[in-house]
């Protein structure tokens, strides 16, 4: 079972977010994965506001007690989209600085870097059907706004570990200001190339990853200059 918001989240009903039953069989599997694939694409159609159990249930040529089954609302099914989303966000970036993406000998190098990253974390969005209304919850709904800081802090924390040894003058709590600072950044370029198609995606990218760059470029050397 997952957690439960606040009564201050949701009026004065706490709202379950977890799922009800993980599945085991391959039946309700498939039942489980219908619900979030229908969910996503009924996301794109008419937004997370007038998304409904009963609207998916009705697309998915479901009965609502097969949908209960596993999901309590519609916030539990947001909920378990806004993480697997999440997810394949951050595993596409810890791959990338597993595979060196934050080793650099140039700011050039370091732009190129980040901006294939994000690159292909704007893809993984544009890919998972709902992605952008997800994106969209996530910042518009309170109850789901765990799932996006614990996303955040959790890929911030690998970033500052990283750098490290990078940054050996930066104190460790200062580099994990700068980790989150960056990756919320980064997020937000994201959001600005999906909710907006007509902006130039490869420029938003590599205006966002030239921003990043000088920040980690100019805070090294603010903390070299102070020693």
């Amino acid at each position: 079972m997952g957690r439960q918001a606040r009564k201050d989240d949701d009026g004065p009903a706490a709202v379950p977010l977890g799922t009800k039953l993980k599945p085991s069989q391959s039946r309700a599997r498939n039942t489980f994965e219908t619900v979030l694939s229908t969910a996503g694409e009924l996301l794109a159609e008419v937004g997370f506001e007038r998304l409904t159990t009963n609207l998916v249930c009705e697309r998915a040529g479901l009965t609502p007690p097969a949908l209960y089954r596993y999901f309590p609302n519609k916030y539990a099914i947001l909920s378990e989209l806004a993480r697997r989303l999440m997810e394949a966000q951050d595993e596409a970036v810890l791959a990338w600085m597993e595979a060196g993406g934050l080793e650099a000998d140039s700011l050039a190098e370091a732009v190129e870097k980040n901006r294939r990253m994000q690159e292909q974390v704007n893809e993984i969005t544009r890919q998972m059907p709902g992605g952008i209304w997800i994106m969209r919850a996530l910042r518009a709904i309170p109850l789901l706004r765990d799932i996006r800081i614990a996303s955040r802090d959790r890929v911030a924390l690998q970033i500052s570990e990283n750098l490290r040894q990078r940054f050996p003058t930066v104190p460790q709590d200062e580099l994990f200001r700068a980790a989150r600072l960056s990756t919320e950044l980064m997020y937000a370029a994201t959001e600005m190339v999906l909710e907006e198609p007509e902006q130039d995606e490869a420029r938003v990218n590599e205006e966002v990853c030239w921003m990043v760059a000088l920040y980690y470029n100019r805070l090294a050397e603010r903390h070299a200059a102070a020693r």
